[in-house]
């Protein structure tokens, strides 16, 4: 007997399970008991190792099929009537079409299997942004990534009612199991992927992958491109960022949210361990963030998810302490390496190898070896509840008020160090503008730049342009908007030779510092000389000797070519962002072209 009596959710279950034709319906409830029975059934069937007690207890290993490791932005469709609601920076096609593609391939999908259903909440219940969902699929490994990364089960189930509005989330890995035959530790159908949103309707349909954002709905899919476009609609924003919560020595909190593209140091600002004395940082969202108006008139901000489902290599001692506390136990890893004593390894996380290791694909390996051990894209998920760094703030149905929006990417010339917009419209021309370098680990070739307006670039569920142009709406929203200071940092500028200049990690804190200041926080004896400004043709930008750098061994050369603006370069830069704009064509916001107008004065004036 289904365990609630929500009509419209009943009737969907029984038609999905009529076209995918499951042998059996579970409906998911969250408990501890479930998920260590499901844990035990995908160790028994190959998909999971279980990782040593003693060193990692309550954690498993995955293996992906190899040809199923990451997102597939290529696979990934935004179905409005319109195409030009889509826009450029998204792949369309009609829904009706894709429609009649995909109930194509979920017929008879998950015969052999078993169907779970999966309520699900995001945001803390009772939040005025709590966005219910339930997801369809035929993958135990993603119930058990599920239920850490959301918060899922009866609560969310109860709290929908008999007519509650949930996003409807269909997913199959889209390998049926005939009468008799063997099942793979990783069934896919890696040739015939799809990940379909259908935003008018608020519907995800996903077919052919198990990985990541592909299968785990309510992440990427709901949380973002889904969400975006609700928030379009209702008046509020769904980001692609973290937020953090920065206390002074003087005991002023601030609250900061921060867009950053891939290995731009998102992840390690959200778990920053502070290298100048006094101050503090705790975590509120390592991944994502939704953001309202609040009646202040300011932007208050929470993470609408309960886990984190981390890129494993790069990530360390030095890097991220707080990361690997996180993941000592109760901890699901995905494509790592495998030690001789049960436990994880990957690239990034001692300075030397393990003599021997099983690789991410269960192959033998030793150092020499061709290939790395862990696939660049592993993934470690975990409860965000066992981080040290949460603040207590995290759980706030209302979320916490947001000072100050960092923008960055990883750039080797022409961005400072750090510089402050002029305004809120100049702030949103900033984001607009966000571009990185693409590394190693990137499609295509390496140091090639790449724009990824606000980190939103594969996740905005609708027109940039538009999106844009939300953003620039709120200042009119609010009554009397008091909104966050704008800032765009570059932890990543080189010198000769291709040397990096600022240490970044943990010292990542006086640039804080400095931002702190600048929103108008105390900041105590170890921040006595942050604050100051000095207007450039881009922005404020620190005032010499503002950015404290006692204890570090900081030529003064560097520190100012970490400041420095090169005009030739900015106008360069100005050229790189009239072709960027000109994809966006009439549907550009006039304020942005002006901003962009602007810019290009202010550098003639500047000579």
């Amino acid at each position: 007997m289904p365990p609630t009596e929500h009509k419209a959710l009943l009737h969907w279950v029984e038609e999905v399970a009529r076209l995918a034709q499951p042998d059996r319906v579970h409906w998911c409830d969250g408990s501890e008991a479930e998920q260590a029975r499901l844990c035990q059934e995908l160790v028994d069937r190959g998909t999971f190792t279980a990782l040593s007690a003693d060193r990692r207890p309550g954690s498993f290993l995955a293996r992906s099929d190899p040809r199923d490791v990451a997102r597939l932005e290529g696979r990934t469709f935004i179905c409005c009537e319109e195409e030009a609601d889509a826009g450029p920076t998204n792949n369309w096609l009609a829904p009706a079409e894709m429609r009649e593609r995909l109930v194509r391939l979920f017929a008879g999908s998950m015969r052999g299997r078993t169907m779970y259903v999966v309520p699900f909440a995001m945001a803390p219940a009772g939040s005025p942004l709590e966005t219910w969902g339930v997801e369809l699929t035929d993958s135990p490994y993603v119930v058990v990534n599920m239920a850490i990364m959301t918060r899922m089960g009866k609560a969310p189930l109860a709290a929908m009612g008999t007519d509650g509005d949930f996003v409807r989330c269909l997913h199959s890995v889209g390998a049926p199991l005939p009468e008799g035959a063997a099942d793979v530790p990783w069934p896919c159908n890696p040739g015939n992927v799809y990940v379909a949103h259908f935003p008018e309707s608020r519907e995800i349909w996903s077919y052919g992958s198990g990985y990541g954002g592909n299968a785990l709905l309510g992440k990427k899919c709901l949380a973002l491109r889904v969400a975006s476009v609700i928030g379009r609609d209702e008046g509020w924003l769904a980001e692609h960022m973290t937020v953090v919560k920065v206390t002074s020595p003087a005991g002023d909190v601030q609250y900061m949210a921060g867009a950053f593209p891939s290995a731009c140091g998102k992840t390690n600002l959200a778990m920053l361990v502070p290298t100048l004395a006094g101050w503090k940082a705790e975590t509120i969202g390592d991944d994502i963030c939704w953001m309202r108006l609040g009646p202040d008139g300011r932007l208050y901000a929470l993470n609408p998810e309960a886990g984190f489902f981390g890129v494993a290599p790069g990530t360390s001692q030095l890097t991220n302490p707080n990361a690997l506390a996180t993941v000592r136990h109760g901890t699901i890893f995905t494509n790592t390496a495998l030690t001789d004593d049960g436990d994880v390894w990957w690239e990034g996380l001692t300075s030397t190898p393990p003599e021997h290791l099983i690789d991410w694909k269960g192959e033998d390996w030793w150092p020499g070896r061709p290939g790395p051990a862990a696939h660049p894209n592993a993934r470690f998920t975990v409860a965000a509840a066992q981080c040290p760094s949460m603040a207590p703030e995290w759980l706030s149905p209302e979320g916490v008020p947001i000072s100050a929006i960092l923008f960055g990417g990883r750039r080797s010339t022409t961005v400072p160090l750090v510089h402050e917009a002029f305004d809120w419209e100049h702030g949103v021309y900033l984001g607009s503008s966000l571009a990185s370098e693409t590394t190693a680990a990137a499609a295509g070739d390496v140091g090639v730049l790449r724009r990824d307006p606000f980190a939103m670039l594969p996740f905005c569920g609708y027109n940039m342009a538009d999106y844009w142009a939300h953003w620039l709406s709120l200042p009119a929203r609010a009554e009397r908007p008091n909104l966050p200071k704008v800032f765009l940092v570059n932890w990543f500028r080189k010198g000769a030779g291709g040397r990096y200049l600022w240490p970044g990690f943990g010292e990542n804190i006086r640039v804080i510092a400095w931002v702190f200041a600048r929103c108008g926080g105390r900041t105590g004896e170890a921040g006595e000389r942050v604050g100051g400004a000095v207007r450039t043709p881009i922005g404020w930008a620190p005032s010499p000797g503002a950015i404290p750098t006692d204890g570090l061994e900081l030529p003064d050369e560097d520190m100012e070519e970490l400041l420095r603006v090169d005009v030739a370069e900015w106008r360069q830069e100005v050229s790189s962002m009239q072709e960027h704009y000109r994809r966006f064509g009439d549907r550009l916001p006039q304020q942005l072209a002006g901003q962009l107008a602007a810019l290009a004065e202010r550098l003639e004036q500047a000579g």
